[in-house]
């Protein structure tokens, strides 16, 4: 009888078995490529094992810029992706306006665009040859155009920020939508103002939200390739550009493979940080 009442501890066999085959193709399709990556980094062309690759890497300031320049695009990305995602689905949420539902769920189309398209509608606006410095020199009869920032650091900026600020909206649109209105409305009959409401009421309810989204934005932003690439940002190197410039265009594959597991490295750190804030943001509530 006392047996009955002890409840079982441990995996059963049978879950055992059911968890076997995906966590034997994760090993294959992720795990391994990786462990090649890593014992590749170790593994100089003259045979044997050394961490010489290590050693001469962070020793060129190719890395320590690239380094650099990675963090901080991808925290003024997220910063700004935050910011401008969590004001319009404030807008989309609670302000009604014709084709509001429409917008919505354009937003989810939104998000299958590859990141190319992005920055090259960016380049036929915002260009040397595009249409805001067309107009620019059709009014005032200049020979140049005011907008050459595309090419630099903000150009990638601008670019990651308006690709990635849907992926924050979607769940804060829909962290919105479980919020009760009848809260708002307490809040809005005791006297306050949209902008106390917004920071008493909506603001701790969407702090899941934004942690998720933000944390999806960040690492996705530190391994971005395509649009450095499009930009054209020649004086812009990221870690997945030096990746992509040490293996393909130097022939360096150690070299390549230590910046790609710095890369990584680097990316599960930041990840982890922000999901230990989304867990104690929880726990808070």
């Amino acid at each position: 009888m006392t047996d009955r009442l002890i409840p079982e501890t441990g995996p059963r066999p049978r879950t055992l078995l059911w968890a076997a085959p995906p966590v034997a193709a994760l090993a294959l399709v992720f795990l391994y490529p990786l462990a090649l990556v890593v014992r590749q980094s170790i593994s100089p062309d003259s045979g044997g094992t050394s961490l010489d690759a290590y050693r001469q890497v962070f020793a060129q300031t190719s890395f320590r810029d690239a380094l650099g320049n990675t963090v901080l695009i991808a925290l003024g990305a997220t910063a700004g992706a935050l910011l401008l995602g969590f004001a319009l689905a404030l807008v989309i949420a609670f302000v009604p306006f014709p084709g509001g539902r429409a917008l919505s769920r354009f937003i989810d189309v939104f998000l299958s665009f590859p990141s190319f398209l992005i920055t090259l509608a960016l380049l036929f606006v915002y260009g040397t040859a595009g249409m805001a410095n067309g107009l620019w020199t059709d009014v005032t009869g200049a020979a140049d155009g005011p907008f050459d920032f595309l090419h630099t650091p903000w150009g990638v900026l601008l670019a990651e920020i308006t690709y990635f600020t849907p992926m924050v909206m979607r769940p804060l649109l829909a962290s919105f939508a479980q919020l009760e209105t009848a809260q708002l409305e307490a809040a809005a009959s005791l006297g306050a103002r949209a902008p106390r409401i917004v920071g008493r009421v909506i603001l701790p309810e969407a702090l899941p939200a934004l942690a998720a989204g933000g944390s999806l934005v960040l690492v996705m932003c530190l391994n971005e390739f395509g649009m450095v690439l499009f930009t054209g940002a020649k004086g812009v190197t990221t870690l997945p550009m030096l990746v992509y410039g040490k293996a393909v265009l130097d022939g360096d594959y150690p070299g390549a493979c230590v910046v790609a597991v710095v890369n990584v490295a680097l990316s599960v750190t930041l990840y982890g940080l922000y999901r230990l804030l989304v867990s104690r943001t929880r726990s808070r509530r």
